[in-house]
């Protein structure tokens, strides 16, 4: 395997043009032109796109220092504006496109940006639509052409609008007159420069801006060779949002291994067409995105024959055997309590050399036409932003598809930890990346524990974010003075040192699908109707958002004898479809899009409970619910929205 050296340069922009110089005509980005066809840019082209961009915005008036609205979804323009802005010692500023009008107004105006790009037209006339909190808006950069009413609006409002091309054009000129302009601006860049501003998700409560520097990204990019083991030139299929700390670190890491992006959207159809088409090797997505896949294969595999449905059920249950024992007798079992893997290795042994034929059977007749789905190349996938369940994880590894997990949060950069490729411990999230980084787990006296006890993880090193932008309060908060982060996870060691996540200490519900969702907005929300006392919302690592509803009683027994209800008693009543109905209604009504809230914050299942939650048990003394309690003495009830 190729070593890799610690990387030496200072900033994300130099690191760029050393792989420029080593791999100039490397392919470094696939794209879709407007027929639906993969377009190819090499490594140069995306360093003179880049510089051109940097040379446009110091044109503009960007200065080292200033910070850049970068509101846009995945393109291809959007890692050569990223790199333009950072060129010259500017920070970015990120948001999707799903980002509401109230978002966008907290987060330009905090940070008090005079430029901002913006992915289209639509983008735009949002942003000039919050012009007025908007007071040092000055110019706008749409990635597309805009319309004649972006032009008159941004008159109107005193904001001047270009597009990305005209920027380009200006830079072009610019490096004419000033050929070593930018690379000297590059040069002045520093590790511990600010690189972007991320704010965490949470439309509805005030969202946090994590300050990242170059140094926070660039000590994970040499380490993580032990994840993934990558050549210069092999292809990666990039499905998630490139403005999330994730994908972005991501992106950083296949340019520093010399490697290719390939931009796809985690939509079955559009993915399964993207693996045939572009081949990648690796990919990195959410639980969700995995799920998919794996029901997709399902639901194939239901249109099948009976014959054909047996054997691949027979298969996949055999190669969950020969998994299990494969794993017993090279050590890929995690290790809490003092396993003895020379034990292990001896009762794994025989029964793997025994499957080893019919594992082998298996792969020509069914996995090797599944690996073909996925392209025929693929190395090894890596599920992030969310637990993965244990089902799709088992599923993937039984057919011979390569699947490991990582762990991380935005203030870290994110990448805390991941199973390495040689060394896959299902039920782990493996070791921590760098050797910078070190991790203790507390427990409530605030004592370390030792491998197999829970308690709240801590981490420390080179990753962890700068702070929270202009909220020092809530960065001491999380954030110790010896620089240990509470990440606001519970999680257990191993005797091997690899971490396994066992629950959150924390409110925000991180979903399958990587969105984050805070649920006090969304509970203070639901308790406006006149209907509800109480409620807890849930979704950890699921698909979706449910609730548990203590209802007022007074107001539906009212209700009930209103509409001619029949009241047998309390808790039967709960259960009509009518009382169901009109809470169902004002969960709809209050968490919606018009109040400000996203799809995945909206409320898919409830369950109304009877008994008000108890203080002491189920509620503080300041009547805030006590999460982990409740998930506790309502296990049952918490499934069955899930089922």
């Amino acid at each position: 395997m190729e070593q890799v050296k610690e990387t030496k340069e200072q900033t994300l922009p130099l690191m760029l043009r050393s792989r420029v110089k080593e791999a100039p005509e490397i392919v470094v980005q696939y794209s879709k032109d407007p027929a639906g066809w993969f377009t190819t840019k090499t490594y140069h082209q995306l360093y003179d796109e880049s510089r051109w961009a940097a040379a446009g915005l110091l044109d503009l008036g960007v200065k080292r220092g200033d910070l850049v609205g970068l509101i846009s979804d995945n393109r291809q323009e959007w890692l050569a504006a990223d790199f333009g802005i950072l060129a010259i010692g500017a920070a970015d500023v990120p948001r999707g496109c799903d980002s509401m009008v109230q978002e966008l107004s907290y987060i330009l105006s905090f940070t008090g940006c005079a430029v901002t790009f913006a992915e289209n037209r639509k983008q735009a006339l949002k942003i000039l639509s919050c012009k007025e909190a908007l007071k040092d808006l000055a110019i706008i950069i749409t990635f597309e052409t805009s319309g004649d009413d972006v032009l008159d609006a941004g008159k109107e409002k005193g904001v001047a609008v270009y597009s990305y091309r005209d920027l380009l054009n200006r830079g072009k000129n610019r490096r004419e007159a000033k050929p070593e302009e930018v690379d000297a601006e590059i040069d002045k860049g520093r590790w511990d420069d600010l690189a972007t501003v991320i704010f965490t998700s949470g439309t509805t409560g005030e969202p946090k801006g994590v300050m990242l520097t170059h140094r926070n990204f660039l000590c994970q990019l040499p380490p993580f060779h032990t994840v993934f083991d990558t050549r210069p030139g092999e292809i990666w299929l990039s499905v998630l949002p490139v403005w999330h700390v994730f994908e972005r670190a991501i992106e950083y890491i296949i340019l520093y291994h010399k490697n290719g992006l390939a931009y796809s959207k985690p939509v079955s159809s559009v993915l399964m067409a993207d693996f045939t088409a572009i081949r990648p090797h690796w990919i990195v997505s959410v639980p969700r995105v995995w799920e998919a896949v794996m029901d997709g294969i399902f639901r194939s595999v239901k249109q099948m024959g009976k014959f054909q449905k047996f054997f691949f059920n027979f298969f996949v249950s055999f190669g969950l055997m020969y998994t299990y024992f494969r794993d017993l007798c090279f050590g890929l079992l995690p290790n809490f309590h003092g396993r003895l893997r020379a034990a292990d290795a001896v009762m794994g042994f025989f029964p793997w050399l025994l499957l080893m034929p019919l594992r082998g059977l298996a792969w020509l007749i069914v996995f090797r036409r599944l690996k073909r789905r996925l392209g025929g190349r693929l190395k090894a996938g890596l599920s992030g932003g969310g637990a993965l369940p244990a089902k799709v994880d088992h599923f993937f590894n039984a057919l011979g598809i390569r699947l490991q997990e990582g762990y991380g949060l935005t203030e870290t950069a994110p990448i805390v930890s991941a199973r390495q490729y040689r060394k896959n411990r299902r039920g782990t999230i493996g070791r921590l990346l760098t050797e910078e980084l070190e991790f203790k787990i507390l427990g409530p006296d605030g004592a370390v524990l030792p491998p197999g006890r829970s308690g709240i993880l801590y981490v420390r090193g080179a990753q962890v974010m700068k702070g929270y932008y202009k909220k020092p309060e809530l960065t001491a908060a999380v954030l110790s003075g010896d620089g240990w982060l509470n990440t606001g996870d519970i999680a257990m060691a191993t005797r091997d040192q690899e971490l396994r996540l066992t629950g959150r200490a924390k409110d925000t519900i991180v979903l399958r699908g990587g969105e984050n969702v805070e649920p006090v907005p969304i509970e203070n929300k639901l308790k406006e109707s006149p209907r509800v006392s109480q409620c807890v919302v849930l979704g950890q690592d699921q698909k979706y958002l449910a609730a548990l509803i203590v209802p007022v009683q007074e107001a539906i027994m009212a209700f009930a004898e209103e509409n001619n209800i029949p009241i047998v008693d309390y808790e039967l009543l709960l259960q009509q479809p009518e009382i169901i109905e009109i809470i169902a209604h004002d969960a709809a009504d209050l968490v919606s899009y018009r109040t400000g809230f996203k799809t995945f914050e909206r409320i898919h299942k409830f369950r109304l409970l009877p008994k008000p939650f108890e203080p002491g048990v189920e509620i503080s003394a300041k009547m805030e619910p006590l999460r982990h309690k409740i998930a506790v003495n309502y296990a049952r009830e918490i499934h069955e929205l899930f089922r």
